[in-house]
């Protein structure tokens, strides 16, 4: 459906002073408007409000039958003819003829250009001849690279634009005939050609393809040209013959048919790619993808005329990256980035506008109220005219472009009007005898011309004009120039000014709350869009404006969507975000008065005022907004409430409106515990500590726990990226510390919160910086070793801890809390504690000195190095803070060494330091395979030191003799002998003699 408008896109006009009627005409860049007419060519210089002025003027071969211009290169191209003969000639370097008589330089494409004539070309306007085999039919460049491809019958010649190097200083622009499309059964009407995307036209047909430069599938490409059969053809019994044979009682004409894709390779028209170019071109196309193929029929019913039933207008429209274009005009089109192509093409009576870069896909369909003639398509419109109409039709580019360049369009971060929204015509101006039509910058360029009186023409055959064979292109001079034409040139109005009115527009259905004003509101979004796919041109203050008015429409489709009832009402959100406006003023645009008693509000304001609420804004609601959003959600989501309480922009609410609001609610339909928390909350944000306590003691501490997994935000907020504990969890660290550190496990176990944002809520909450470590955080560290929690590292929590408790120990630091819990407690809950050693027991009770405050820290190490899944490797490096000096250290030493098992280390340490824990040590750590360290390793060192004396003699003789016991129980006598110390004394080692000896016959 096409919707009509009556709005004022077209501004000021003017006529150009063409001398003769306009044959052809053409836009040239940004600031040119070329027109022929008989053998000359007119160059008439555009510039924003001031009058045309001619700027040049050249003589041509013959009359112009094709014009074209390209930006890249600066050149114009036209198909002239003359004595019946047509010639492709391009002209280059045109502003530099400054008189009709000024010299040119004529040269053949391809041929090298003499250093002696650098001078000569570079201040004279240039022609290069460019000789074809077969009649050129149509023309394109490239608006990108400004290669120009040339249809003939059956086939396009593709010329790469190249400069010639003259010298350092001086480049002269030249072609190269690089590659032949040859295509069978089609004979182009119209061509157009971007970046490797070629589009061809014939009466009733259109073809796209593209080329590309990497072969596929091992095909090759010949240079000659290869004749293919046409299997559509075959299909439908259809051969020439036949057709030759037709009576002229039948008419034969195929169906209509669409292919996509790969489809479109079944079109039954064979294209074959002849490499012509040299061999060190830098890009070279081995391969044609078909995109789409189109065919239609017309109804035959009625006899029309052919001009009746033709496809005219084809049109490739390129969108590129934003602000990919540099300054520099002769590399700007070097440097485009093509973002998304277009392809429109049209009936009299309708068009077609298809996407067709990452897919192909059918956009828009016009339907025209009366026949048209002639089409251009630009990124912001479509600008069709008929016999006395002017058409403005908004387009779907912008759309379709904003969702190639920007992966989170249609999020609730951005948002955009679809695709596939309904088209509208802006505009019907009233023009009479309009013949043609063209468009370069902001310039709609027209050709009127008042018909005389029709003469009737004998019609001919509809049989010969429908039949694939019968299409041809004949290229007929114009009719001699006659009396009452001329050429204007239509300004059209600046995107700000269009999007103003059309605001003003869609006020007419704010009160109807029709789907009508977000449509319009929606067209005058794309329109600010598509004015911003390309910024280069604009000056600073034009780009400003244009960025406010963008972010105006975005408020303004926000409003619409949050105000009416639609089934897409949550694009209020992106929409608002996309806007810039904060939510205090969001909520200053809401109607808030009440209709028959009761305020409705639509699901668009709850759905943004909810979101927004969730995401932890640097936005505080006053206390008058906050009341009223309070209300809303009272009316509209009171399941929401508690939650909404909770969100750091309400903080200003007044904590007893709140809380009569929250027991005005029916608990029944979901949490009574979230809705009791929020109430004591709201009792600590008063100061009534008594309903504090009656609310928390209402439920069991795992309840509350299960509460503030619901809504995180009751203990941890976020302000200006900033971890901060509410008053909640400040009151909590000071009367229950470990509910605050179960219910901060509890987020963690639910993905909650992380956690390294676990870590700095304790350090926030207690008041520590930098390295500091609170004991709560402590305590939250063994807890998540006890609930096993999935995402949390083992080795790096085990590295935490031990961290932790070795720099207390070295410190003498004890913690600033009372821990929660025990060693004991850990050793009992969690499997990551093992029991502590008992000769470790031993080791301890022989410091007298040792300090009290932190034997809960030596406890925990000592139980984590004992337990089965701490890495000691991992830790020994960050042992060197913790003294061997002290019993605590040497304790936590032998440990790690012990369970690296360098046992022979651990017992000199031991004899050394604590004599009496060596015994105890080797009962608990020799067995097994360790077995012989007690005769090998501990018997000759008690041996040695006994000989040695000193204060621990008789520590080392107890020592001995319970080793000998031991010794002389696991050894046979002569290997019993053979370990006894040689100067020992007999009588000494007697009894253990015997022992050994009788242990044979005792067992």
């Amino acid at each position: 459906m096409v919707r009509l408008y009556n709005l004022h896109p077209f501004g000021s006009q003017q006529v150009v002073p063409c001398k003769l009627e306009p044959e052809r005409f053409c836009g040239g860049g940004r600031d040119a408007l070329f027109v022929a007419a008989g053998c000359k060519v007119e160059a008439f210089a555009v510039s924003g409000q001031e009058l045309c002025q001619q700027r040049c003027a050249f003589s041509t071969l013959g009359r112009v039958l094709r014009l074209a211009y390209s930006e890249a290169g600066d050149y114009l191209v036209a198909i002239e003819e003359k004595n019946k003969a047509t010639f492709l000639r391009a002209y280059v370097n045109w502003r530099s003829k400054r008189t009709e008589n000024s010299r040119v330089c004529i040269r053949m494409v391809g041929h090298n250009v003499e250093a002696p004539f650098s001078e000569t070309f570079r201040d004279q306007m240039s022609i290069l001849e460019m000789p074809l085999s077969e009649t050129p039919l149509c023309i394109s460049c490239c608006p990108v690279k400004g290669d120009l491809l040339v249809g003939c019958t059956n086939k396009l010649v593709l010329f790469s634009l190249k400069y010639q190097v003259i010298n350092e200083e001086f480049s002269v622009l030249d072609f190269e005939r690089s590659l032949i499309i040859h295509t069978d059964s089609i004979t182009p009407v119209e061509i157009s050609f971007c970046v490797g995307y070629v589009a061809v036209m014939s009466d009733l047909e259109v073809l796209i393809l593209k080329l590309e430069s990497d072969p596929k599938n091992g095909e090759s490409v010949t240079h000659h040209p290869r004749k293919t059969n046409n299997p559509m053809k075959q299909a439908e019994g259809i051969s020439d013959e036949t057709l030759q044979l037709e009576p002229d009682d039948f008419v034969i004409c195929q169906k209509p048919m669409e292919l996509l894709g790969e489809k479109s390779e079944q079109s039954g028209v064979s294209v074959t790619l002849e490499l012509t170019g040299l061999a060190d071109e830098k890009i070279k196309y081995f391969h044609v993808q078909h995109l789409l193929y189109r065919r239609f029929a017309p109804d035959i019913s009625s006899y029309v005329l052919s001009d009746d039933i033709k496809l005219h207008s084809l049109q490739l429209l390129p969108i590129y990256q934003t602000g990919s274009l540099t300054s520099d005009r002769k590399n700007s089109s070097q440097e485009k980035e093509l973002l998304s192509l277009f392809c429109f093409f049209s009936l009299p009576h309708v068009g077609y506008l298809y996407m067709i870069v990452k897919s192909v896909e059918l956009m828009s369909v016009y339907q025209y109220p009366e026949r048209s003639q002639q089409a251009v398509l630009t990124p912001q419109f479509l600008h069709v005219i008929t016999s006395n109409n002017l058409q403005c039709f908004t387009v779907r580019c912008s759309a379709a472009a904003a969702r190639e360049e920007d992966p989170y369009v249609d999020t609730t971060l951005k948002a955009c009007p679809p695709v596939s929204l309904d088209v509208c015509a802006l505009r019907i101006q009233l023009f009479i005898g309009l013949k043609a039509i063209c468009h370069f910058k902001n310039h709609v360029i027209l050709l009127t011309k008042a018909d005389p009186e029709s003469i009737p023409e004998r019609r001919e055959s509809p049989k010969r004009l429908l039949s694939r064979k019968g299409t041809s292109v004949n290229l007929k001079a114009p009719p001699v120039a006659e009396a009452g034409w001329n050429l204007y040139i239509v300004n059209t109005i600046s995107p700000v000014q269009l999007y103003k009115e059309m605001i003003d527009y869609s006020n007419t259905y704010k009160t109807a709350k029709t789907q009508s004003c977000i449509h319009l509101l929606s067209e005058a979004h794309l329109l600010l869009r598509a004015a911003l796919m390309d910024t280069s041109q604009m000056e600073p203050g034009e780009k400003a404006e244009l960025l406010e008015a963008f972010r105006e429409s975005c408020g303004h489709l926000g409003d619409c969507y949050s105000r009416l009832d639609t089934q897409h009402s949550h694009l209020a959100l992106p929409y608002y975000k996309m806007s810039g406006l904060s939510m205090a003023e969001v909520l200053a645009r809401v109607d808030w008065t009440v209709e028959n008693g009761s305020q409705k509000y639509e699901r668009g304001l709850i759905f943004y005022i909810n979101h927004s609420l969730y995401e932890n804004l640097d936005e505080e609601l006053s206390e008058e907004l906050a009341a009223k959003v309070v209300q809303m959600f009272h009316v509209a989501e009171p399941k929401q409430l508690p939650h909404i309480l909770c969100s750091p922009s309400m903080k200003n609410i007044d904590p007893l409106t709140a809380i009569s609001y929250l027991r005005k609610l029916d608990t029944s339909g979901f949490s009574l515990i979230l809705v009791t928390l929020t109430k004591a909350a709201m009792a600590l944000k008063m100061g009534d500590l008594d309903m504090y306590r009656n609310e928390m003691k209402s439920h069991p501490e795992m309840k509350l726990v299960c509460g503030f997994i619901l809504e995180p935000r009751l203990l941890i907020q976020q302000r200006k990226g900033q971890i901060v504990p509410t008053e909640f969890a400040v009151h909590l660290k000071e009367t229950q510390p470990g509910l605050l550190v179960a219910s901060v496990l509890g987020l963690q176990k639910n993905n909650k919160i992380g956690i390294e944002e676990a870590d700095s809520f304790f350090k926030v909450l207690c008041g520590k910086d930098g390295d500091t470590i609170p004991q709560l955080l402590v305590d939250l560290w063994e807890a998540q070793l006890v609930a096993c929690l999935p995402d949390v590292v083992l080795q790096e929590l085990f590295f935490k801890l031990t961290s932790q408790y070795i720099w207390r120990l070295s410190k003498r630091q004890p913690p600033d809390t009372v821990p929660l819990r025990t060693s004991e407690d850990l050793i009992n809950s969690c499997s990551h504690y093992g029991l502590i050693s008992p000769w470790v027991n031993v080791l301890i009770s022989s410091d007298s000195l040792a300090d009290k405050n932190c034997m809960e820290e030596l406890s925990k190490l000592q139980s984590l190095i004992c337990g089965p899944s701490f890495d000691i490797a991992s830790i020994v490096p960050f042992l060197e803070p913790l003294s061997e000096d002290t019993i605590a250290g040497l304790s936590v030493h032998v440990l790690c060494r012990t369970r690296l098992k360098e046992y022979e280390q651990c017992i000199d340490r031991l004899l050394e330091r604590c004599p009496e824990a060596v015994i105890p040590y080797a009962n608990h750590e020799l067995k097994e395979e360790n077995r012989t360290l007690w005769w090998k390793k501990l018997l000759p060192e008690l041996c040695q030191r006994i000989k040695c004396g000193g204060e621990k003699y008789q520590l080392y003789l107890s020592s001995l003799k319970e080793t000998l016991s031991i010794v002389a129980v696991e050894l046979e006598l002569r290997d019993f002998l053979n370990v006894l110390p040689e100067d020992g004394t007999a009588a000494f080692f007697l009894p253990y003699l015997l022992y050994c000896s009788r242990k044979k016959s005792l067992t």
